[in-house]
């Protein structure tokens, strides 16, 4: 049982957006990483022009091991907003959690170059 099974949510599926998202990010802090990306996804798709939903379930999917889609967001993200640092970080990483690390470096050396530590 984890530290916070306790706590009485309502139903997924009533919940507004804004909801939806503060629920996925309490998720996602308490690293309940895989129901965060599954809070996230409608979210993402509804409003694809939303950076901070897009990196956050990247993020989501990074953490949960999904990294199919941690990738595929990650790029959609870069395609759209090049300067976001921490896209291309991600991208990196997952990269090289799937054992192409040289696919990734390019992203890594970005991600350095707009001051991130990496």
């Amino acid at each position: 049982m984890g530290d916070f099974d306790w706590i009485q949510l309502s139903d997924d599926e009533h919940l507004d957006d804004h909801a939806r998202y503060d629920r996925a990010t309490f998720a996602f802090e308490t690293k309940d990483y895989g129901r965060a990306a599954q809070l996230l996804q409608p979210l993402a798709q509804a409003e694809p022009g939303n950076g901070a939903v897009a990196l956050l379930l990247a993020r989501s999917y990074y953490h949960a091991a999904r990294l199919g889609p941690a990738e595929k967001v990650a790029r959609d993200i870069i395609e759209r907003w090049p300067s976001e640092a921490y896209a291309h970080l991600l991208l990196a990483r997952t990269l090289q959690r799937a054992g192409r690390a040289e696919e990734g470096a390019r992203h890594l050396k970005i991600a350095e170059a707009m001051g991130l530590d990496t």
